[in-house]
């Protein structure tokens, strides 16, 4: 499933927009009649993952034969045969488009045999039913959205949650799954969760917080389906592999596998592979999820930089630590929060592959540059995140960074390009944020640190 928690928490201000009329009227609010038409995306630029075929066989294998809690699988599993997708429910306008582009992709990128059936009698292998976010977290209280094998329903799901039928453990080949997505989300949300579950339903099942460049990690980076996730699925799919194989013959087969389908991966080094330990997990998952008090979130991000501190990690999970303290401690002690960041922004350069991680860090640290009326500041560290938000198919990311980009034109004396940033930033606005007053809470938010006086 992919956590609601962790994916609000990574934008921006994420987990405190106000409501309607919660707050007042700024000099970034443009009249109520005039937000400009939603934007999308259009052509996908995936990169194939930089690593080696060695370090990717490890990566395939820990996400086929390993749930997310931990529990080892016995048995590959995958579709055999041309898979047929439905939609139920109260699909939102987004939905459609999106699935049909997510479709597209697994066809052309990962070779999967896969098609819509629209409103045929017919029923499809992977129903994805649009349900509210209140019935999909009275199922499953930490989740945004999830997939479960055997069922076609919510309803379904009920009837047989504590049965054999809906245990992945005891899966030995996949005919039937079912989707849960919220009809009453963002378009980006209800986009990312339908790319993260329907990778699930078609292969990997576990999500692992070492994967750099995938959406199998619940930190909620990225968001769309990455190059690595595509060469995964590809070779979830070859003709070698069938389902009911054991992990020892996926691993005598994954090799040769992957060195036909990423040749460029074959001379690469390979690098060394640090299991993310479960204390760790539940740390974060406790710093950033609900039910949490601000002691208890302070507490449990301590623990998990202690943890990354005493495993000697260098990586983008060592970053991410002192990330998510950055943000716990921002709101009381700006300075500290900015030390936590500049430690963040110094594990990911080292880490290949985390331009993403480091385009919502500078959206943390140019906000504070805004703030303290340093708009040249805010512009430098901006202009590198921007294209990469835009390549990485994340709206709301990149709207963020561009208000945050007009305010710092703003205080450059630059006010007709700010005008014109802003402008252009609503309709990613509206695909990332959703309603229009979320949009309208975002400008006043974000146009809130500009200490500059304005007419």
């Amino acid at each position: 499933m992919k956590y609601f928690s962790l994916l609000a928490a990574l934008a921006l201000g994420a987990c405190s927009i106000p409501s309607p009329g919660d707050t007042p009227v700024t000099r970034a609010v443009v009249a109520e009649s005039a937000l400009p038409p939603m934007k999308v995306f259009q052509a996908p630029a995936p990169v194939m993952p930089r690593m080696s075929n060695g370090t990717i066989a490890a990566d395939f294998l820990s996400l086929h034969f390993q749930l997310e809690s931990g529990r080892e699988l016995t048995h590959f599993t995958r579709f055999e045969g041309p898979i047929t997708v439905g939609v139920t429910g109260k699909p939102p306008a987004s939905l459609g488009p999106d699935l049909s582009r997510l479709l597209a992709r697994l066809r052309n990128e990962a070779g999967i045999d896969i098609r819509s059936i629209g409103s045929s009698n017919q029923t499809p292998n992977i129903v994805i039913e649009a349900v509210s976010r209140a019935d999909i977290r009275r199922a499953l209280p930490q989740a945004a959205c999830f997939v479960v094998p055997n069922v076609t329903s919510l309803d379904d799901f009920r009837r047989s949650r504590r049965s054999d039928k809906t245990n992945w453990v005891s899966l030995r080949d996949r005919t039937q799954m079912a989707i849960f997505l919220p009809y009453d989300a963002s378009p980006q949300e209800v986009r990312d969760c339908l790319h993260e579950e329907l990778a699930q339903a078609l292969g990997p099942l576990n999500d692992l917080y070492r994967l750099r460049e995938s959406v199998f990690n619940d930190d909620n980076v990225h968001t769309v389906l990455t190059g690595f996730d595509m060469l995964v699925l590809r070779a979830t799919y070859d003709p070698t592999l069938r389902s009911g194989m054991t992990r020892d013959q996926v691993a005598a087969r994954i090799p040769s596998i992957l060195a036909a389908l990423n040749p460029a991966g074959n001379s690469l080094p390979g690098e060394r592979q640090q299991a993310t330990p479960r204390s760790w997990i539940e740390a974060v998952q406790e710093a950033l999820g609900p039910g949490s008090s601000s002691a208890e979130r302070r507490n449990a991000v301590n623990k998990a930089l202690s943890i990354a501190q005493s495993n000697g990690w260098t990586d983008h999970r060592r970053a991410f630590s002192h990330y998510i303290a950055g943000r716990m401690t921002q709101a009381y002690d700006a300075q500290l929060a900015q030390r936590h960041y500049a430690s963040a922004d110094r594990f990911f350069r080292q880490t290949p592959g985390t331009e993403l991680h480091q385009a919502y860090l500078a959206a943390q640290t140019a906000a504070f540059a805004v703030s303290q009326a340093d708009g040249q500041e805010a512009l430098r560290l901006i202009a590198p995140a921007v294209p990469v938000a835009r390549r990485a198919e994340n709206a709301a990311l990149l709207a963020t960074l561009m208000l945050i980009q007009a305010e710092a034109y703003e205080l450059t004396g630059q006010y007709d390009v700010a005008r014109s940033v802003r402008l252009d930033s609503l309709g990613w606005a509206r695909y990332g944020f959703g309603s229009d007053w979320a949009v309208r809470a975002k400008m006043r938010e974000i146009s809130g640190l500009n200490p500059a006086p304005r007419s």
